[in-house]
Formats: C-alpha cells, sequence, structure tokens
C-alpha cells in the first residue's frame, strides 16, 4: 500500500496576472523557471534586474497532477520553505493558507482527495503586495531597512534580504525550496527528534532522546532507538493528539567533537524508524558554554568548548545564492571547505537569510566549523501583534527542534542589529519607547519560545549586544559582549581605527572590494569595464560604496593605471583592512576571544565585502585569511604613537610551540638584509609579544619583514609598512613566469606556475579566466626569490593535456606605475 508520494519535479507554471506560463522544477523559484524558459533575461548580467521587476508584482501558481489508486484513511501534505504568503489548493480545495517560510507545514488533506488523479495547486500571493497589505493593517507605522530598495519585507517571515540589500539584488523571490510530498498517517508520525547531553563527567556522558509524536488514533507503534551500535525496541502506545517518548543511551568513554583545528569531529549515528519513517540524526557529544563574567573591562563573551576556551576565527554567511534554483550542494559544500581551508573554525549565519536546511549543517558537523545561529530577523522594525508573534513562536519552535542536535551550532541569538535600528528612522527616534517596548515583545517571544522547545539550547538576545536586556551602543562600545565595528568602513576612519577598540569579540566588521575581474566579465561587456559605468555601478549596492573604495586608495596606495588594476588593488586594500584588525585583535587573546568578518560569501556577482566570488573563487582576502588565521601566527603591530613595533605570537593549540622568528629589512630594490632571529615559545590558547624594537630601526626606506617557522609545523611570512604603501619608491619587479602541467601527466588537470622575481614585488596575485584554486597567492617576493604555486580547475580543461590556461600576473607596483 502507498504511503508516500513525491510530489517534487515538475510543475506547470502560470500566472492568474497574465498570460506568462512555462514549467518549473520544485524545489525552484520562479524567477529562474521564467529565465529558463525564455520569459525574462538573467537579472545578474548588466542591469537587467531592472527589467524584470514586473515579476515580483505578480500572483503566480504552480500545479502538478498525480495518481493515488487507494486515498482511503489519513492522509497530509508535508511542505518547507515554502515561500512565502500561499494557499495551497488539492482537486480545488484549500487545504492550507501559508505565511511563514521557515515553517514547516502538515496540512489534512484526506478529504479532498480522489481515486485516480488529483491535482495539487499553489497559489503565491505578490510579497510585495502581501508586504503592502500587512504594513496597512499595523496599529502603527513599522519602517524597514534602509538596505531595501522593495518596502515592507519586514512584514513577511520569509529571507530579508530577498526585498534588496547593500550586497543583494532586489526582485522579491517566492517559490518553494524545500519538501514537498503526500503522506499517509499510519497511527502516528514524528514531529520531532531532540537530544540533550547531561553529565559530561567522569569519562562518560548521558544522551537524552526525545520522539515527539503526532498521532490521529489510538493503537500502538514499534520504535526502534539505534545509536552506536545499541540498538532497541519500544512498543509505545498512542493516543489522539501529541505524544512523546524519552529513552537515555549511557555512553562511556565518549569520543568528543570538536572544532576545526582543536581535534576530532567525531559523530556518532542516532536512529529512530517507525514503520513508516525513519530519521537520521548525526550526533557530536560535547559541552558548550558561553563566558560572560564581569571583568575590570567589563564582561568576557568566550565560548568554551568541551572545557577549553576557543578563539573563534571565521566570517558571517549570508544565502549561497540569491535565487535558490542556482544554489546546490556541492556549491554550498565548495563555500564552507574554503571556510575551513583558509584556518576557520566558526561562522555565523546572519539573521537576514534562511535557517539553512539538514545538509548546511551536516557539513558543519563534518567540517568542524561552530555555527553561530541568528534567529531570523535584521535590521528592521517587526511587528509586535498577537498574529505576528503566534506565527514567530511557531518558527522558533519547529526551527529550534530541527537544528538542535547538530553538534556545530553553539549559539543561537535573538536577531541582528535589531536594537540599533531604534536609531535609524524618524519614527522610532520620534517614539522611540513605543517602538522598544514592541522589539522587546517580539524579542521575548523569541527566547521564550526557544527555551520552552530546547532549553539546553544557549541564548543571546541580539547581535550585537553588550549583555542580557543592554540597550546600549555596541557598535562602539568595547568592553562586553559582542561588537559590531563599522567606523573603518562607515564612517571612513583609516584601517589604524581597528586598533583603537578592544572588542571581547567582534561579530562584524568588514571592507569593501570588487569581485575578481573573471566575474565582472561574466556580467559586463569590455564597454563597461569602468568603475563609474551603470552597469559597474549597478553591481555595487552600498550607496557610497564605489567612493569610499576609491578615496581609501588615494589615503594609502598611488593610484592604480587601468581597470584590472583598480580591481586588484580593491582586492588588496581590503585584505590589509581585515589583517589590521585580525592581527591586533588576536594579540588581545584572551581579552578578544573572536574575529568574525563580513562576509564570507556573494548572493550573486557584485562589490562587497566577501573574501569569496560568486561561484567561489578566492579573493586576494581569503589568501590573507587563510595566513592571518593560522593557528600559530606572527604579527607585527606599531604602538599608539608609533614609536615600537611589536611582534605579537598568538598559539590557538594546545601545546607549547616553539618559534623561530626571522626578522628582516627589505630595500625597495628588493634586498633583503638581516635584522634579528629569535627562539620564542609561547603557552597553550596564548598570546604573548616576543619582541619590541623602535620604530628608527627601520629606515624610511625600508620595509620590516619576517618570517617564522613554529615546532609544530607551521610557517608563515609577512611585511609591515612604516608610513603608508604610496610613499614607497617602489622598483620594477620584473615578474617572470612559467607554467607547467603538475607531474608527468598533469595530476587532475592541475599546473605548476613557477613566479621568479628580480626586484621587489609585493601582493603578487596571479588570476585566470578558467576557475580554480591556487595553492598560495597575493604573497611577496624579495629580488631573486621565486615560487611554485600549483594552480588546481575546478573543472579539468576540455583542451589538450598539457595545454594550460592564460594566466595573468599583478603587483603592487606594476599596477600603480605611471604611464
Amino acid at each position: 500500500m502507498t504511503s508516500m508520494i513525491d510530489l517534487l519535479g515538475e510543475w506547470s507554471l502560470t500566472s492568474p496576472d497574465s498570460a506568462h506560463a512555462a514549467s518549473i522544477s520544485i524545489p525552484g523559484d520562479i524567477h529562474t523557471a521564467l529565465k529558463t524558459a525564455g520569459l525574462i533575461p538573467d537579472p545578474y548580467i548588466g542591469r537587467n534586474e531592472n527589467d524584470i521587476q514586473w515579476v515580483a508584482h505578480q500572483d503566480w501558481q504552480i500545479e502538478k497532477t498525480f495518481f493515488i489508486d487507494d486515498p482511503d484513511g489519513s492522509w497530509y501534505l508535508d511542505i518547507t520553505y515554502l515561500d512565502t504568503v500561499a494557499i495551497v489548493f488539492v482537486n480545488d480545495v484549500p487545504v492550507l493558507s501559508a505565511d511563514n517560510c521557515f515553517r514547516r507545514y502538515r496540512p489534512d488533506v484526506s478529504s479532498a482527495l480522489k481515486p485516480g488523479e488529483n491535482t495539487v495547486r499553489i497559489l503565491f500571493h505578490s510579497n510585495i503586495k502581501a508586504g503592502a497589505e500587512r504594513q496597512a493593517r499595523q496599529p502603527f507605522y513599522l519602517p524597514f531597512s534602509k538596505n531595501c530598495p522593495i518596502p515592507d519585507g519586514n512584514m513577511l517571515r520569509k529571507p530579508q534580504c530577498h526585498f534588496g540589500w547593500d550586497w543583494n539584488l532586489a526582485i522579491a523571490p517566492l517559490g518553494l525550496y524545500g519538501e514537498i510530498s503526500l503522506k499517509r498517517l499510519e497511527i502516528a508520525r514524528i514531529e520531532h527528534v531532540v537530544t540533550e547531553q547531561r553529565h559530561h563527567e567522569d569519562g562518560s556522558v548521558d544522551l537524552y532522546v526525545t520522539v515527539s509524536f503526532h498521532a490521529d488514533t489510538q493503537g500502538v507503534i514499534p520504535i526502534h532507538l539505534q545509536f552506536g551500535e545499541e540498538r532497541l525496541r519500544l512498543d509505545c502506545g498512542m493516543r489522539p493528539g501529541e505524544n512523546s517518548i524519552t529513552h537515555i543511551f549511557h555512553v562511556e568513554n565518549p569520543k568528543l567533537w570538536w572544532p576545526a583545528g582543536s581535534g576530532e569531529q567525531t559523530l556518532y549515528s542516532l536512529i529512530v524508524d517507525t514503520q513508516s519513517e525513519t530519521v537520521t540524526r548525526q550526533i557530536g557529544l560535547r559541552t558548550v558554554e558561553l563566558l560572560t563574567d564581569k571583568d575590570e573591562a567589563g564582561s568576557r563573551f568566550a565560548f568554551r568548548i568541551n572545557g577549553r576556551e576557543i578563539f573563534c576565527r571565521g566570517a558571517n554567511w549570508i544565502p549561497a545564492d540569491a535565487l535558490f534554483s542556482l544554489t546546490s550542494p556541492e556549491k554550498t559544500e565548495d563555500l564552507l571547505q574554503s571556510a575551513v581551508d583558509a584556518n576557520m573554525n566558526m561562522i555565523r549565519i546572519w539573521g537576514g537569510g534562511f535557517y539553512e536546511d539538514e545538509h548546511f549543517y551536516d557539513l558543519c558537523d563534518r567540517l568542524g566549523l561552530m555555527v553561530w545561529q541568528d534567529f531570523q530577523f535584521a535590521c528592521n522594525i517587526y511587528p509586535s501583534t498577537p498574529d505576528f508573534l503566534e506565527n514567530v513562536e511557531h518558527e522558533v519552535e519547529y526551527q529550534t527542534k530541527r537544528l538542535i542536535s547538530h553538534p556545530s551550532i553553539v549559539l543561537w541569538c535573538g536577531d541582528n542589529e535589531l536594537v540599533g535600528a531604534l536609531l535609524w528612522y524618524e519614527e522610532t527616534r520620534n517614539n522611540r519607547d513605543r517602538y522598544l517596548v514592541s522589539y522587546d515583545r517580539l524579542n521575548h517571544t523569541i527566547e521564550r519560545a526557544m527555551k520552552k522547545a530546547v532549553p539546553q539550547a544557549i541564548w543571546w538576545p541580539s547581535s550585537p549586544a553588550s549583555g542580557y536586556l543592554d540597550y546600549g551602543d555596541a557598535w562602539h562600545a568595547d568592553g562586553s559582549g559582542d561588537m559590531h565595528f563599522w567606523s573603518v568602513w562607515h564612517e571612513n576612519k583609516p584601517f589604524e581605527h581597528y586598533r583603537d577598540v578592544k572588542p571581547r569579540f567582534c561579530s562584524e566588521f568588514g571592507f569593501q572590494s570588487y569581485t575578481s575581474l573573471p566575474v565582472i566579465h561574466t556580467y559586463a561587456e569590455e564597454k563597461d569595464l569602468n568603475i563609474a559605468s551603470p552597469v559597474m555601478e549597478h553591481h555595487q549596492r552600498n550607496v557610497g560604496g564605489n567612493e569610499r573604495i576609491a578615496a581609501t586608495m588615494f589615503r594609502n596606495f598611488r593610484f592604480p593605471s587601468g581597470f584590472a588594476n583598480f580591481v586588484y588593488l580593491s582586492q588588496v586594500q581590503q585584505g590589509v583592512a581585515i589583517k589590521t584588525a585580525v592581527d591586533y585583535w588576536r594579540s588581545l587573546k584572551p581579552h578578544c576571544m573572536g574575529a568574525l568578518y563580513w562576509q564570507l560569501n556573494d548572493t550573486w556577482p557584485v562589490a562587497s565585502w566577501a573574501s569569496l566570488d560568486y561561484g567561489g573563487g578566492w579573493k586576494v582576502l581569503h589568501y590573507m585569511a587563510r595566513r592571518f588565521f593560522q593557528p600559530v601566527a606572527v604579527a607585527a603591530i606599531p604602538s599608539e604613537d608609533g614609536s615600537e613595533i611589536r611582534f605579537s605570537l598568538v598559539n590557538d593549540t594546545l601545546e607549547d610551540v616553539t618559534v623561530t622568528l626571522n626578522i628582516s629589512l627589505l630595500t625597495l630594490a628588493g634586498e633583503r638584509r638581516s635584522l634579528r632571529s629569535i627562539d620564542a615559545v609561547c603557552s597553550p590558547d596564548a598570546a604573548v609579544t616576543v619582541l619590541t624594537i623602535p620604530a628608527t630601526t627601520v629606515p624610511s626606506d625600508n620595509l620590516l619583514a619576517w618570517s617564522f617557522t613554529a615546532s609544530n609545523g607551521s610557517s608563515g611570512e609577512g611585511h609591515h609598512v612604516m608610513e603608508s604603501y604610496k610613499a614607497l619608491e617602489l622598483l620594477p619587479a620584473s615578474l617572470e613566469m612559467s607554467v607547467s602541467p603538475s607531474g608527468a601527466q598533469g595530476e587532475n588537470g592541475a599546473f605548476d606556475i613557477l613566479v621568479q622575481s628580480k626586484g621587489l614585488a609585493l601582493f603578487v596575485l596571479i588570476e585566470s579566466e578558467t576557475p580554480g584554486r591556487y595553492s598560495d597567492n597575493a604573497f611577496d617576493l624579495a629580488a631573486g626569490e621565486n615560487r611554485t604555486v600549483r594552480f588546481t580547475p575546478s573543472v579539468p580543461a576540455a583542451s589538450p593535456p598539457g595545454s594550460p590556461p592564460v594566466f595573468r600576473i599583478y603587483d603592487l607596483q606594476s599596477c600603480q606605475s605611471a604611464g
């Protein structure tokens, strides 16, 4: 007897507002379906976004037929990620009215089914119209994010960045991005599987497994539980409505789950099955604490995993693509793997996107990426009416119970920047009490619903926040809690201003660059390759962003010659900015215990703060991040008055490390003169100053350079400029490049690129129109030095074996040369 019919696949797409029709693949979004059918142009190319705005102003419907031989019994639809205001019909009978993309819907459809052919139809109401209608019903006006060209997105429970952001296009997409299936309810179905770890002591742990069910009738069902090698059967009596069982697995000598770089990511399999369904969870046994103890500076903000404090190195995550249909598990895995490859151990899932799917968190579990999970509220003033808050309660219960068992999730945060938003709008400034009370109702609803659903979860009220019920300025006050520090970008402060604050944990800071030239070529024609062209300005969504990039160059560098060099230099200065912050804040350990820059990835090809291009290519910042996020790292940090330079050694490992540090002077001709060589020791999980030198040690026409090797196998190098890069009278480096297949036959289509320099070459960058990964990039060479870089294409080349891609090479002097 059929008990489940999968309804994913091809559906028909039409609009009651026009004659447009196409097929659509579900899961998927309507814009991509229209593009595939040739009914709209690619919104990512040129300024096509402007020409497709009509799509989001219409209602749309999708339809599919299915067959069922025996419709008797109790049947329901199982639907996730339904975006957003939609009515579901079965055989023209309305069975569901939905308005929250972040909830799971399971409407009963028994009475609507018939033997033979049936039809399921979903009518999507325009998100734009729905937002406006709900705004009109509010008891007072609720301002929406200043980043959103499309208004009233704050009225809807869907990704807020869909209405535009200062890095995203604004097309208010709609569709069905998750599961839709028809299922027979045979006595009971599994609603949630929730785990909690207790008594991590004496070399053992108790894993509490609670399985909740929904039953439509009374009866007994056999349930099998398996954890590791232990398997048991329970015959559970059900009564109509909600039911639950709890079983405790006692684990002796558990192998613990650790963040990347701190230990193994051991995972155990938990399987719950009944006669009709199976739920599998991967469980990592570990403890998590958020330390907020008071101290002389204010209060701490640090994560302790398995009894050990972990410095969090990472970035903020936004949706993998602006359009769901263009995402894939492989694309997500590539982005997250790039985070780990750059020595990150945490990502923050920002509050204006999605609660991601299971595959995402499974990857984080396996990769050892700790997850800071925002509830999905960002930069807006939200309703606090009873219907909205009830909707939020259901959302929070579903998402927290769905995700709580993932060992990677270490924090649940109430929202992103909602406290700050109280000062952003005329309405909120004029009546802050009204809007503050409304915010508190929402925030308290989220907290209460979370603690009811999963009491073991760690709660943080907002980001940034100085503490519980503290509504102060967490953008500039650095003594307590987590900080968003945007003064360098939004307030146009110099990079050195990063050293004027001492955050306990900086969960957002960033600096923009242009996306790489090969990505620009995917959306801009040759005539558009000018920073001030309409197409390039369209792919810059931050007001004043282009001017800020250019103005910062004037302060720090000689202006580049030509468009390609401008793009390259924008990425260099982005890397220098973030490195300045991270080097200093890591040196403050344990006062500062985390640095998550904004942002890891892009949703479409655009100028932004991302270190990964749209498509996953590494920008200059990402190659630099792999070095400045090393668990063992050395940095040169000038004193506040510039009279001294101290060398900071940071050790994020569990062992003592001995470092051999070689310090040298580099002339502008690229000659290297040894200055000092020392051995230094750093204890586990610590930061120490190993050497301080007077600034006068470095002549004005020299750079300070260093390299180190550590007893744990780490190594690194760097340089420090005494004044500014534009003050350097750099000489031509005369770089030479030769390319040969890697290995005897070219391993995986890879190529070895030998770069040789006759002079001083700073920030040497190799680039190709062929997508792929370089073993190293954005590095320095002194006169007579060389480096071999391996390039592995993302897809093996279709050209004859041994035929290399065309590579370009940049360095600082050549990009700024006159003439």
